[in-house]
This record gives structure tokens, C-alpha cells and sequence, in this order.
């Protein structure tokens, strides 16, 4: 959790296969901790061919019962299915904005907010309106579990917001 808080989180991400990396884990990480799907990431990457939208697109039934018995994954149809179809909902997104780095520019208004320096855990958001509406237009577009909470945790991922809090040396008060 350290390395990945101190590595990663936050940090911004422009590139689209490691974008949909961090979509499709924080949506398997729905209802489970987040040390869950950490642990299970280096599987999460090879059972997913290394995140690459265009390798999931094509992935068919016997890609989905491989899914279904790797003990070393999530195996929740539902998400199975999402993660699929995600990657290929992503592919039609990058056609049109150029990628989907240009695609979350166009809706993710910078700069990226920042806490306050009187923030406490207690103060970082589960939403806000910049989630609620990146959540919306992502379902429009036919992704699948992309509800505001998971929308608004990639988004905290990949540095489209700024939520260390200070005291953190990532801080930028």
C-alpha cells in the first residue's frame, strides 16, 4: 500500500492502457478493500493480457471462463464482463478524442482541486460534481461500472484530483 501511495496514487497518467488498468481495478475493487486488489494485481494484469483495450475487446466466451476459474482474480461475472466491455467502449472513445488521456482532459476541468491545509481523512469526497458527470457521460458512452465513487477513486488514481492531505509528502498546498 506504502510503494502504491507513494509511486503511484496521484500521480498523473497519460498513458490509455495504464488508464484502463486503473478503471478496471478500481471498478473490481467495488464492495472489496483495496489492499484486496493490490495483492491480486500482478494476476489481475496477466488474466487481463496487460490491460491492453484492444487485446480485452477481443476477448470471447473462453476468455470469460478463463476469467471465471483464476482463483487469482476477482471472479465476479458482472465485472468480467464490464472490464470487457469497457475496453472496447475505451477504444471507440480514443477513435474520436484521439485518446482516452484527451477524452478525460475534455471533461476533467484543470487544475486539479487540492485539500485545504486544515484537511483531515474526513474531508476527502466519495463524489463530486466533476465524478458525477465523468460517471454519466462514461455510461452514456457504454461503460459499465463506472458509478461516481469508482469514477471519483481513478480519478483520485490518476491524478485527476489532488486528495493527499497535508502532512503527505505529496502535498501541494
Amino acid at each position: 500500500m506504502v510503494a502504491y501511495h507513494d509511486d503511484e496514487w496521484g500521480v498523473a497518467c497519460h498513458d490509455d492502457t495504464e488508464l484502463f488498468e486503473r478503471l478496471a481495478l478500481e471498478s473490481f475493487q467495488a464492495g472489496l478493500s483495496w489492499s484486496t486488489i493490490l495483492r491480486k494485481r500482478d494476476t489481475f494484469r496477466g488474466a487481463f493480457r496487460g490491460f491492453a483495450p484492444v487485446v480485452v475487446a477481443r476477448f470471447d466466451d473462453g476468455d470469460r471462463v478463463r476469467l471465471m476459474a483464476d482463483a487469482g482474480i476477482v471472479r465476479n461475472r458482472a465485472k468480467i464482463d464490464a472490464t470487457i466491455g469497457n475496453a472496447a467502449a475505451l477504444l471507440e472513445v480514443a477513435a474520436s478524442f484521439g485518446s482516452f488521456d484527451a477524452y478525460l482532459a475534455s471533461l476533467v476541468p484543470p487544475p486539479p482541486a487540492r485539500l485545504p491545509p486544515s484537511a483531515a481523512p474526513g474531508d476527502i469526497p466519495a463524489t463530486t460534481p466533476a465524478s458525477d458527470a465523468l460517471s454519466a457521460d462514461l455510461r452514456k458512452r457504454g461503460f459499465r461500472f463506472v458509478g461516481s465513487t469508482i469514477v471519483y477513486a481513478f480519478m483520485q488514481s490518476v491524478g485527476l484530483v489532488d486528495d493527499h492531505l497535508p502532512g503527505c509528502f505529496r502535498y501541494r498546498g
